[in-house]
């Protein structure tokens, strides 16, 4: 953890002690890697390459990133406009528009040796002509067709669709004037030591059947995560996206804002004002794939099936019926990487979420792939030696120029080295997701009895993480709250959720299960899962129904495409209890900083009582998972002695539990070594409940 932390993140620096600097410093952490010095060396000298290209050829990764600044449209102070196009494959390019009444052959374009169109269209009286936010277009002649085909433009800033019309996108010119820009009040948040994620898709986040807009989110939403003590926001689907359905993941617009929620400066007002709150903003960025779309995507842009993308198989992903960037190439870099630029320096956002990964990393895309977590499967002929150059000198840029940034990482394989320091021979990212979490509670689920939970596996899947790499735990996904899937409250309650969510109606064993163990499983992952946590919109109350998008299926309904934060809102329902638990989760973490302390120590498993302790953060965890039995004077081991008391209780009626548990209660070590602790105490802790104890002169 020590060599890692100390480490610097960027493929330039010398890594910390005695480690090598050739790629292969990532060893010295884990001596399994030993036999792929090789591959390590080979991906880190690529590396250092495309940095000794970028610095020669673009006069360093500060300018090459700034490609927005060059492409696309850009306004002078004079009101010329400049727009830039790369299309090697077109033999002629045109601007239309409104500005030129569409006319095809007015505003021709020149090209250069490198394949971009360019063309200044003067400005008038110091200001463009071109309208701001009129519709625009590039025309483009290619070679074996003769047909003119229009195309929207790749750096384009706004898009939007009229569904009444067409679901083709079409492109605007974005250029509000200078006094009704939106101006930035409040400063970045510094970087939390703990990560305390909540992941929103803006669209589903009204109780209403609609889309929502980032006004209502800024509104609505931003207070209620402020309330539950959440220091980060991922946001979701904000990159305009062809499908609403698709969650936001076939992007065809990657420097376009989702127009479906409103303006661009209604989304840097929701990010200034999360801001403002000491929240940090992460972005959901999707650079594994691009959408197929023709018309309104990157896809046969300028005539070629290969300008961002591979050509013939290899660029397309079959799975997601999708195209496939081919990272190894000076332009695609230019434009993945600026468009993180642009994200970062046009929006403020604080940082990323890299969607799909593990698709990046292998060239078999994961695709028919179960990952045994065998280190040969890590290196070799299965993995995509660009795709992982790509996300270092992602992260070599993002940690360089924003050193405060947050980069996560959402891969299924386990790669090793994917959050160790560049200077190591890592892949740089800040955090990994630990997804074999959420899979084992549904797994048990559905297919275990209570009294089968078995705590040693729990505790393995809890604590099974690479050593040194930060991971963020969480209890359920964004995908098993789609159609199809159900999510942990559903699997516990089901029907009586409709019918016995009311404390006016008879708390019945199935409701008392599921508030039970929503909060264990919950607390649990919390606390031993990760350096991080994360919750998705609505599943911090028990969300009682799953999320399915308008489409065609359900006769394009709206009507479980939301967020039903008005359940929480009323006092006569259970799912207040479970929401006001989240919170003292969070807040409480934000008290004793767990996440960011070493990982726990486990010092019971017992599979008869069912019963986990653990210590983390000068904290002691105590969980009884037995459905029947309660314990009174339960001794469990604790290395520092003391008086402890009750921080957090599952089973206070504040949460909806009985309280059983006396809450004033004060805890006395005896110095008599249990469980390979040197002290002891004795509790009451009552079938499925958890308690957290605090030793008494830190509350």
């Amino acid at each position: 953890m020590e060599l890692n932390g100390a480490s610097g993140n960027s493929i330039g620096e010398n890594p910390a002690g005695q480690a090598a600097n050739d790629g292969t410093g990532i060893v010295e952490l884990d001596s399994y890697l030993s036999p792929f010095k090789d591959a390590l060396r080979s991906r880190y000298t690529k590396a250092q390459q495309w940095m000794k290209t970028i610095n020669e050829t673009e006069g360093g990764m500060e300018k090459f990133t700034r490609g927005f600044e060059k492409l696309g449209f850009n306004v002078k102070d004079n009101g010329d406009v400049v727009y830039r196009e790369w299309a090697p494959n077109a033999l002629r390019a045109y601007l239309i528009g409104d500005f030129n009444n569409w006319n095809r052959d007015a505003t021709p374009m020149t090209k250069d040796n490198f394949g971009v169109f360019e063309v200044i269209v003067p400005g008038k009286d110091g200001k463009p002509i071109i309208p701001h936010d009129s519709k625009i277009k590039i025309s483009f002649v290619t070679p074996n067709s003769g047909v003119r085909q229009e195309r929207i433009p790749a750096w384009i800033k706004r898009v939007t669709q009229d569904l009444s019309v067409s679901p083709v996108y079409d492109a605007r010119f974005w250029n509000p004037p200078k006094e009704s820009k939106y101006v930035f009040k409040n400063k970045r948040p510094p970087k939390p030591q703990s990560a305390r994620i909540y992941e929103a898709h803006v669209g589903i986040s009204s109780p209403e059947p609609k889309v929502a807009t980032y006004k209502e989110f800024t509104q609505n939403v931003l207070p209620r995560i402020k309330h539950l003590g959440y220091n980060v926001i991922q946001l979701m689907a904000i990159m305009e996206h062809a499908y609403y359905a698709s969650f936001g993941y076939q992007i065809n617009s990657f420097f376009a804002a989702s127009s479906r929620y409103g303006f661009p400066d209604d989304l840097k007002e929701l990010i200034d004002t999360a801001h403002g709150m000491g929240i940090t903003v992460l972005l959901d960025v999707v650079h594994s794939h691009a959408s197929k779309n023709v018309l309104d995507g990157l896809n046969e842009f300028d005539g070629s099936d290969h300008l961002y993308f591979h050509e013939g198989a290899k660029g397309r992903h079959e799975l997601w019926d999708s195209r496939l960037f081919n990272y190894g190439h000076h332009e695609v870099l230019r434009f993945l990487l600026s468009n993180l630029r642009f994200w970062m320096d046009e929006y403020e956002f604080d940082g990323f979420r890299f969607d799909g990964v593990t698709s990046m990393l292998y060239t078999h895309h994961g695709i028919g792939t179960g990952f045994s977590g065998g280190y040969h499967e890590y290196f070799g002929p299965g993995v995509d030696e660009e795709g992982v150059v790509y996300l270092m000198l992602a992260n070599e840029m993002l940690h360089t120029l924003y050193p405060e940034v947050i980069t996560i990482a959402e891969d299924v394989s386990g790669m090793p080295g994917l959050c160790v320091a560049l200077s190591l021979g890592g892949i740089g990212f800040d955090y990994r997701l630990a997804m074999a979490v959420p899979d084992l509670y549904i797994k048990w689920l559905k297919e275990k009895q209570d009294i089968d939970w078995d705590m040693g596996n729990l505790s393995f899947v809890l604590t099974n993480r690479r050593h040194g790499e930060k991971t963020i735990a969480y209890a359920e996904s964004h995908d098993q709250a789609l159609v199809g899937d159900k999510s942990l409250l559903m699997w516990l309650c089901d029907a009586q959720m409709y019918t016995n969510m009311s404390v006016l109606s008879e708390l019945t064993p199935t409701i008392d299960r599921g508030l039970s163990l929503h909060k264990m499983i919950r607390l649990i992952t919390h606390g031993l899962g990760g350096e991080g946590y994360l919750n998705f919109e609505g599943n911090e109350f028990g969300h009682p129904e799953w999320l399915d998008f308008p489409r065609e299926g359900n006769q394009n309904s709206f009507h479980y495409a939301r967020r039903q934060f008005n359940l929480v809102d009323d006092q006569l329902l259970r799912y207040r209890f479970l929401n006001e638990f989240d919170s003292k989760m969070q807040w409480t973490e934000e008290k004793y900083g767990w996440l960011h302390s070493p990982q726990a120590y486990v010092s019971l498993k017992h599979e008869v009582d069912k019963v986990i302790v653990f210590e983390r953060a000068g904290l002691l965890w105590i969980f009884n998972f037995h459905p029947q039995t309660s314990f009174t004077d339960y001794r469990v081991g604790v290395e520092q002695e003391g008086t402890y008391r009750i921080v957090i209780s599952s089973d206070s009626k504040d949460f909806g539990g009985h309280g059983n548990v006396d809450e004033s209660t004060r805890f006395f070590t005896t110095p008599f070594a249990w469980n390979e602790r040197k002290n002891f105490l004795q509790v009451y802790i009552p079938s499925r409940s958890a308690i957290v104890l605090a030793l008494e002169n830190t509350l």
